[in-house]
């Protein structure tokens, strides 16, 4: 690749010379087909240079070869409509052109729509599990297209039919849109038992995977045997499904542990099912935070958020100064839910040796920032503090708009402190207003 080359150069030179489609061509992205096909059809469109002939197409007779993928890979995608239309029948028997025989049904040529859906027709439906992962994210996208309809009714029949190992492989692919689809698919099927649903819920890497599949385990019934997964699930939203299936299968007395949950969705769901269960979660909350050796993480914040003010209070005072610091971030947090404005007991806070502290306290100071006195905040942007404390005065500073921002910012984003450097390039990113 010469210096003058790009990117779109090195692919189509090793189209034209022969080099392995999967060496040139990402073939498992469908953003992938999707970008060649165009680079290719501009190429010819525009003349490039260097770009081999179609001649091979006129070429027949016995033995006469097939041409190399790159070169019917070029002529598939080409300007010329009928070159497209001839290389549809050499693509044919030929899996890792699936994809393009699926682009090309949605071509704005209806000769080429036409020999491309007979195609496609012809292959789809004996396409093996590995040639499927291929194709189906294309056929996906190119649903999207003025034409593309034929092709994802063509997917939807086979796949209606097709071996349940063949959906359990596109449950495995990268693209996110090719697994949800595979997993309707299933569901419409009843390939998965709750079991594996469950599963798929509480492990899947995408939200709306997570959420498809825990709605089906819920629907279903949710048997007790198919929530273990849901309420041990990393994600929040999955285990509030979990937890609020409890009160269904008659275990609602197992929520009282979600109370002190690091998800407020969860801490909800759980104070919703012992309600509808006939107890109130707010004594709870309090004998947890009574006791300072024992107390949960977040079972402050949990106190404040269904907790009474006048009541409560008191005690999240108390655990600001808890040796734990998610404990004392929590009370930090449970104060700005009832709206304190205390800010003679809540600046000290922001000198908490703990960031995650010191951020609850920014957060909290934030709304009377322009109230804080503006000398200690400039005081604890200066050495002799943590990288945290100097970072979030200096937030506060902006939050109150003060003249002295600007120079203090560009002063601290030439300190010596390589984390507080760090954690000024994300804080100067974002708004002012934000914490």
């Amino acid at each position: 690749m010469t210096g003058e080359e790009t990117p779109r150069d090195a692919v189509l030179r090793g189209l034209a010379h022969g080099r392995r489609l999967t060496d040139v061509v990402d073939v498992w992205s469908p953003e992938g087909w999707l970008e060649v096909d165009r680079r290719v059809r501009d190429a010819y469109r525009f003349g490039e240079p260097g770009l081999p002939r179609h001649d091979w197409l006129t070429a027949t007779g016995p033995g006469t070869p097939e041409p190399a993928d790159g070169r019917l890979l070029l002529a598939l995608c080409t300007s010329d409509g009928r070159i497209r239309e001839a290389a549809l029948a050499h693509a044919a028997g030929r899996p890792v052109f699936l994809p393009l025989i699926a682009l090309r049904t949605t071509d704005w040529a209806g000769p080429v729509r036409a020999r491309a859906r007979a195609v496609l027709a012809a292959e789809l439906p004996g396409a093996e599990a590995g040639t499927l992962r291929l194709a189906v994210p294309v056929i996906l996208r190119g649903r999207r297209r003025e034409r593309g309809d034929a092709a994802f009714r063509m997917l939807e029949k086979t796949l209606a039919t097709a071996p349940p190992e063949a959906i359990h492989a596109l449950s495995g692919v990268r693209d996110r849109a090719t697994r949800l689809f595979a997993l309707d698919v299933a569901l419409d099927r009843g390939l998965y038992t709750l079991e594996k649903l469950a599963e798929i819920a509480a492990d899947d890497i995408h939200v709306e995977i997570r959420d498809r599949a825990s709605a089906a385990v819920l629907a279903a019934g949710a048997p007790g045997e198919s929530l273990g997964p849901l309420l041990a699930s990393t994600c929040g939203r999955v285990r509030s499904a979990g937890v609020t299936a409890l009160r269904k299968t008659g275990r609602a007395a197992e929520a009282e542990a979600f109370l002190f949950d690091r998800s407020g969705l969860v801490r909800a769901c759980a104070r919703w099912v012992l309600r509808q269960d006939g107890r109130d979660p707010v004594p709870l909350y309090r004998a947890a935070c009574a006791d300072p050796a024992t107390v949960p993480d977040h079972a402050p914040f949990g106190l404040a958020e269904c907790g009474d003010r006048a009541t409560d209070l008191p005690a999240l005072w108390a655990l600001t100064a808890h040796e734990r610091p998610r404990v004392r971030a929590s009370a930090v947090a449970g104060l700005r839910r009832f709206d304190v404005a205390d800010l003679a007991r809540l600046f000290p806070l922001l000198d908490d040796p703990s960031p995650r502290v010191a951020w609850e306290a920014t957060r909290t100071l934030r709304a009377w920032a322009d109230r804080l006195p503006e000398a200690e905040l400039l005081r604890r942007t200066g050495p002799g503090h943590p990288a945290h404390v100097r970072a979030r005065a200096l937030r506060l500073l902006g939050a109150a708009d003060s003249a002295a921002y600007e120079e203090t910012a560009g002063r601290l984003a030439e300190d010596p402190d390589p984390e507080l450097r760090l954690r000024l390039r994300y804080l100067r990113a974002r708004p002012r207003t934000s914490s």
